[in-house]
């Protein structure tokens, strides 16, 4: 049994002014599906500039104000999807299938976050700690939890997130992995002088800087970060206290669906750093590792870092890339990386993976 209609529920997509990992997976997977010649829309809260129904590379975007939210179940009723997809629980899961009971609801937990992360995203808020607080109740309320439980089927991008998502949910059900589609180059040039990449978020608990203070010590190596902070203090301290040192690249925000810069930055880098307090498993690791890259990173989700790079257990960043520069270690890991991206996330390995789940899941509603 195969949909004719999808529809992609998320807290954003990678546009109007937000621009966040789950919003770019959103965006990847209905792009695709289209490509594939399903009728795709998306339902997410209304950004800046935004109206109230728009057409991103041929997804229907309808959006939503905040202040609708308990109101935006019509939307659902409207879009008569057969598959309502979320792509991350939220209030909008629970409003789908409370308006839509009779369609086939499955969901993608991402980034499931037990007390601690919660704890964690409070003390080091992206924003604020209102913010932190908003997003709880709309991605992990009862309603939401609930609704995870009663899905059709339950996924998670990577292998090591299955326990923790079952902990979280009491899914009685198996969870399976399900890949996040990646764009995978054939070939990458990289850069002659050796070039360590950050990309994400300029946020307090991505810790960049341990990555500016480590730039001191090798000025050899070209230290770049591409992203920008959701408070731009933040980042303008940052960029006057480490503007003195010529190797330190501000690249700014770096939009994957416009021009080239995006596929350049990864596939000149020899290593993705990561410094964060926390991750799920982050897009820049796998886009990363798909263009060669090796991976130096604190955290180590799916065994990415160790696998493919350093998983730096110490803090003690300085000889961790020391490692992986000498005898081009770098380059090993990072042609480990890539078959592994290559046979598991490449675009078309994954969205056959994602259409055997909507027939699978259609199934078994059925």
């Amino acid at each position: 049994m195969k949909p004719k209609r999808i529809c992609l529920i998320c807290v954003e997509i990678f546009a109007w002014g937000k621009y966040g990992g789950f919003g770019k997976a959103t965006r990847i997977i209905g792009r695709e599906l289209v490509k594939r010649g399903y009728d795709v829309y998306a339902v997410v809260p209304r950004r800046e500039d935004q109206k109230e129904e728009e057409i991103l590379d041929g997804i229907k975007v309808l959006s939503f104000k905040p202040s609708q939210l308990f109101s935006s179940g019509k939307i659902y009723e409207k879009i008569q999807a057969d598959i309502y997809h979320s792509c991350e629980p939220s209030l909008g899961t629970w409003l789908a299938m409370k308006h839509v009971p009779n369609a086939t609801h499955v969901v993608t937990a991402r980034d499931p976050r037990e007390w601690k992360d919660w704890l964690m995203e409070f003390s080091y808020p992206s924003k604020s700690r209102i913010q932190v607080i908003q997003n709880y109740f709309y991605e992990y309320s009862f309603l939401v939890r609930r609704s995870v439980r009663k899905a059709d089927a339950l996924y998670v991008p990577a292998h090591f997130l299955k326990e923790k998502a079952k902990r979280i949910y009491h899914y009685s059900s198996d969870i399976e992995f399900l890949a996040t589609p990646t764009e995978v180059p054939a070939h990458v040039t990289k850069s002659d002088k050796p070039s360590v990449l950050y990309m994400g978020r300029i946020d307090p608990r991505k810790r960049l800087e341990l990555m500016l203070e480590l730039a001191k010590d090798f000025p050899e190596v070209t230290f770049k970060i591409a992203g920008k902070a959701r408070v731009p203090e933040y980042e303008t301290q940052l960029k006057k206290t480490y503007s003195q040192y010529p190797n330190i690249q501000f690249v700014g925000f770096v939009d994957q669906f416009k021009g080239d810069t995006h596929r350049n930055l990864l596939s000149e880098a020899w290593i993705l750093m990561n410094t964060a307090v926390r991750e799920g498993l982050p897009n820049s690791f796998v886009e990363a590792a798909g263009h060669r890259c090796a991976i130096l990173s604190h955290v180590n989700p799916d065994d990415f870092a160790s696998k493919f790079g350093i998983h730096v257990k110490n803090e003690d960043f300085h000889q961790s890339l020391q490692i992986l520069l000498k005898d081009d270690l770098w380059k090993e890991m990072g042609d480990k990386g890539y078959e592994y991206v290559n046979s598991t996330y490449e675009v078309t390995v994954a969205m056959d993976a994602h259409e055997e789940m909507y027939r699978k899941a259609m199934e078994k509603k059925k």
